[in-house]
């Protein structure tokens, strides 16, 4: 191997390791979004840290997408994608949180993630994705996996235990629209767009649920310490979504994307020292049955993905 190989195989190497190292870091830091969001949703409506999360997240991003130039990089068409993008997120971001009110974050994320298996499967219908048998048994394993964990959750809660799929569901489908707009477009440009919509419909469902007494939709004036729980959700999904960012752009997606299951162990960290839950027994085998399900998914299509020799594309965080 001459020493241009060798040296670009380090460059490729150090990037990777680069990658994997920021997206450790997001990774554990991503279920801090949730514990402020659990702290805040005592006294502050679903929808309400919904909306500060966008309104934050828009203040942050706002000086990158200006200093890159691509603030007003878009069409009619991507408005309206990227408007899509931002319903699904709220969609997504309001079932997660509301569960949050009478559900462990673990138990939460746990369920949440089958939305790999969700994506998977409806990229065979959507997208005319090749899926062979391995992965639809997979698929059925981890919803078996996840039913584990609901089952006892909704003992407890009742059909709020339900409301991580609709959640997976909505980031599935998202996940699926921003595959139609990633490849040619800054993904800081679509962050900041998919914010500014999710804000818009956030501020729109607090107007008309004011005054009717919903503890999702009626927005209330936060008490002192509920103030600094909501800048806690925008400031850690910011730097969460930042590391994400550049990790993806440092490693390729097939690397990274095993790496996304530390959410759990870092959420039962965090719930464990804050809250002082922990997943029972049975909750724990289901959760191992979903990443483990999960995990098979992503080495599977890696592995089709290199004999058709295609490349993954990274979603935009």
């Amino acid at each position: 191997m001459s020493e241009l190989s060798l040296s670009k195989a380090a460059i490729d190497h150090n990037r990777i390791s680069y990658g994997l190292t920021l997206m450790v870091l997001s990774v554990l830091l991503s279920p801090l979004i949730d514990i402020f969001s659990k702290l805040a949703i005592a006294t502050v409506p679903s929808a309400e840290i919904t909306a500060a999360r966008f309104l934050l997240q828009i203040v942050f991003i706002l000086p990158i997408v200006l200093v890159r130039g691509t603030l007003f990089d878009l069409t009619w068409r991507k408005s309206a994608l990227h408007a899509l993008r931002g319903g699904l997120l709220v969609v997504t971001m309001l079932s997660f949180i509301t569960t949050l009110k009478v559900m462990e974050v673990a138990d939460a994320i746990a369920i949440f993630f089958v939305e790999p298996i969700i994506l998977t499967i409806l990229g065979s219908i959507f997208l005319k994705e090749t899926i062979g048998w391995r992965r639809y048994t997979a698929c059925a394993v981890g919803f078996l996996g996840s039913l584990l964990v609901i089952q006892p959750s909704m003992q407890e809660v009742g059909l709020v235990a339900l409301l991580p799929i609709v959640a997976a569901f909505g980031l599935a489908v998202f996940l699926l629209v921003t595959r139609m707009v990633a490849q040619n477009e800054d993904p800081w440009s679509m962050q900041f767009h998919a914010g500014i919509w999710g804000g818009l419909f956030c501020l729109a469902l607090l107007w008309f649920g004011e005054g009717s007494g919903s503890s999702v939709f009626d927005p209330v004036w936060p008490d002192g310490r509920a103030w600094y729980y909501l800048l806690g959700v925008g400031v850690t999904a910011t730097i969460s979504g930042v590391l994400g960012v550049y990790a993806y752009r440092a490693a390729p997606a097939s690397v990274l994307a095993p790496l996304q299951y530390l959410e759990i162990v870092s959420a039962t960290i965090f719930g464990w020292l804050v809250f002082g839950d922990l997943p029972d027994a049975l909750k724990w085998l289901g959760i191992a049955i979903i990443i483990g399900s999960g995990l098979y998914i992503i080495w599977r299509e890696r592995q089709v993905q290199k004999t058709a020799g295609i490349a993954p594309v990274s979603p935009a965080i």
